[in-house]
């Protein structure tokens, strides 16, 4: 394969398995210095190794955090900031499903707070770096699952009121869709592009902690039509690379085109509003 990508640096989080190590893997194939963010110390050593063990890839790096608090979110990226002058690609992708309602130590839905405020402050806190990088880019993982989101800002953050892990976790999609619409339309002065993307149901260890019914049929159904991580990675990593993406920001994409959204993920004012939620709960004036 091309090393078309040496000389540029990716930070993939996620990376540790599924579509973030699938992605991970690629980018290293082609000559990119790859920054892999995990959460297991010794998982996330262990990717390294395995990428690093293959011929002609380029250099992997790791730094490990809980996304999911704000916290942590700060200390990765001026971890990152320390090592590096230049962010070619941010590959938001660390995300997950709970059966059962979880609040963070800081007070955050922990779904809400790993899917949507993980993916929000890791990229404020890099923004300087990407618009200093001529043709940076933002790439989330989203899902079709942004179908089932309905929001509701007053139980949004804590869901008091009640908890259901698919709906809560297709909010939190939604979410990524708005984010990356407000996102592009902040970022375009500086030349840098945003854009989200179904995989498609993968392959991987999503979900397979959850229990009850629901959780069961997605596990009954990777039988039968659930792709490979490598291809449910294919449409984040082409518009991670690819010259022609190049020209597409704010957008949804789907077998590497741009795919159908429910009407609430085109709403501007929706994205505003979520946006400015988010800045109140990460402090960010």
């Amino acid at each position: 394969m091309t090393q078309d990508l040496t000389g540029k640096v990716f930070l993939v989080s996620g990376a540790t398995e599924g579509i973030g190590k699938a992605a991970a893997r690629a980018f290293a194939r082609r000559g990119a210095t790859v920054v892999l963010v995990g959460r297991n110390p010794e998982k996330t050593k262990q990717v390294e190794a395995e990428i690093t063990a293959k011929m002609g890839v380029g250099p992997v790096e790791t730094i490990v955090g809980d996304l999911s608090l704000m916290k942590e979110t700060r200390r990765v990226a001026a971890e990152f900031r320390s090592r590096h002058d230049r962010l070619d690609v941010l590959f938001n992708n660390a995300g997950a499903v709970f059966d059962a309602k979880q609040m963070t130590a800081e007070g955050i839905e922990m779904t809400f707070a790993l899917n949507h405020l993980g993916y929000f402050l890791l990229t404020h806190e890099l923004r300087p770096l990407l618009e200093r990088t001529p043709g940076a880019r933002v790439v989330s993982t989203s899902s079709g699952a942004h179908r089932m989101g309905n929001f509701d800002f007053d139980d949004l953050v804590k869901r008091e009121k009640t908890y259901g892990g698919f709906q809560v976790y297709g909010d939190s999609k939604l979410a990524n869709i708005l984010f990356t619409r407000e996102l592009a339309r902040r970022l375009k002065p500086a030349g840098v592009t945003a854009n989200c993307f179904h995989p498609g149901m993968v392959k991987t260890g999503f979900a397979h902690n959850g229990r009850g019914f629901t959780y069961l049929m997605v596990k009954m159904s990777y039988w039968a039509i659930a792709r490979t991580p490598e291809k449910g990675a294919e449409t984040g990593i082409w518009l991670a690379t690819s010259p022609e993406a190049a020209p597409h920001t704010g957008g949804y994409f789907y077998n590497c085109r741009p795919a159908r959204v429910r009407k609430e993920a085109q709403d501007d004012a929706l994205a505003a509003r979520l946006w400015s939620l988010s800045e109140r709960l990460c402090g960010i004036a």
